[in-house]
């Protein structure tokens, strides 16, 4: 899968089923041609295969779904939610589906709808992990930081593993200015991911926040180190210098942001 708007698939741990082998049913051999085609990446031929599948076959929730994955990716909100309701009204017990139906919502604004999905999904199956994520996105994208951070601990707890939970309840521990704990969340998500250049940054940023200046540049050097390009490194440590006096070591670092065109927060 490509990287685009919708990592949704990627994001919540979805993995699409494998082609098999040639089946003498059409509308199966159309929807496993979608399947290929969505790994590759060609989600326009990938809609036009799983089409013709729910033609041939109107109750193939499978077709749906993964028609919706491929409008979610494209942007086509309002297209994947159809295609996900239909997969539900098929199917109405998968949590995956409800999951994924929860992101469509989320990205086209409708965060009290993704919520409803990612709380029908965990009750369906409550150790479904990336559901509670995804609600605590919604929670945290609606300014409810104190519930956001309550889903991404239970995420934590389901899934202890997966650096990206940590990075998130990081950042609404930022929001709550609880920077102690968010520095010690954006830690454990080096300590999982100690190449993730954003993990460094983040951390440096609420370093910033909390006055700890020498340090917050010590962890945006390490976020430029594994990437250059990440501007809003260039940012935060031209505002550390700039604490410390090191004025003119600030305006090159502001002026190599301006370079990579970060406009601020």
């Amino acid at each position: 899968m490509t990287t685009c708007k919708c990592w949704a698939a990627a994001f919540v741990g979805i993995v699409l089923l494998p082609a098999v082998a040639a089946s003498a049913d059409p509308a199966a051999e159309a929807c496993q041609k979608g399947k290929s085609c969505l790994e590759k990446g060609d989600d326009v031929s990938a809609i036009a295969a799983f089409t013709e599948a729910v033609r041939l076959n109107p109750k193939d929730a499978d077709a749906y779904y993964h028609r919706g994955l491929a409008h979610e990716r494209k942007g086509d909100y309002d297209k994947a939610v159809a295609d996900f309701s239909n997969a539900i009204r098929l199917d109405p017990k998968d949590a995956v589906t409800y999951c994924m139906r929860g992101i469509a919502y989320k990205d086209r604004g409708d965060l009290d709808k993704a919520i409803a999905d990612h709380t029908e999904a965990i009750r369906l199956n409550p150790k479904y992990a990336a559901a509670y994520w995804m609600r605590g996105i919604a929670y945290k994208n609606k300014g409810e930081y104190d519930k956001a951070i309550a889903d991404y601990t239970d995420a934590v707890r389901l899934n202890p593993k997966d650096a990206r939970v940590y990075s998130t309840r990081g950042f609404a521990h930022v929001k709550k200015g609880d920077y102690d704990k968010a520095i010690a969340d954006f830690s454990e998500a080096i300590r999982l991911d100690p190449k993730d250049a954003q993990a460094f940054c983040n951390r440096g940023n609420a370093q910033l926040r909390k006055g700890d200046f020498d340090t917050a540049i010590a962890d945006y050097d390490e976020a430029i180190r594994l990437d250059p390009k990440v501007a809003k490194a260039y940012y935060g440590r031209g505002v550390a210098r700039g604490k410390k006096g090191d004025q003119a070591k600030a305006e090159e670092d502001f002026a190599q942001a301006k370079k990579l065109s970060y406009k601020g927060e």
